[in-house]
């Protein structure tokens, strides 16, 4: 057969690293345990397997997790709820009456679907540094801040 007519797979070895965020680190208690199980499970399936692209996406994902294992900062749990910090579980109402809790967490921890914002986010650096009562512009409207925790 032809070589021509072989596709060979691309340059898996080459993959390109996940890209990395240069804003601080911080991270929860329960963020630091999850980036240390996302390490693990990324060495033992570098490991384990003998497949080249699963090979090379294993070792790319060590090489994130290993980073942001290295560079994790553990945030304080907030103990003064005067105004709104990391870690905290925030409570809005909008314009349109929607109510919505969100706890701001680390940029790899965040899960929206599931009540928790990245610190990076712009719902998050709007909320910063306001209390209850106070109005924060988000997205092109308005929310009040009627709970933190």
């Amino acid at each position: 057969m032809s070589r021509a007519f072989v596709k060979e797979p691309e340059d898996v070895e080459g993959l390109p690293d996940r890209p990395i965020s240069d804003l601080p680190n911080d991270v929860t208690a329960e963020g630091l345990r999850r980036i240390e199980q996302a390490l693990a499970a990324a060495q033992a399936a570098a490991q384990s397997t003998r497949d080249r692209e699963a090979l090379a996406s294993a070792r790319r994902d060590f090489r994130y997790w290993n980073a942001r294992r290295a560079t994790a900062r553990v945030a304080p749990e907030p103990s003064d709820n005067s105004v709104v910090r990391f870690g905290h579980t925030v409570t809005i109402v909008r314009e349109d009456d929607r109510r919505q809790t969100f706890r701001i967490v680390g940029e790899d921890e965040a899960e929206p679907a599931h009540g928790t914002i990245s610190h990076a986010s712009p719902l998050a650096r709007a909320l910063f540094g306001k209390g209850v009562g106070e109005v924060a512009v988000i997205a092109g409207g308005e929310a009040e801040i009627v709970e933190i925790r």
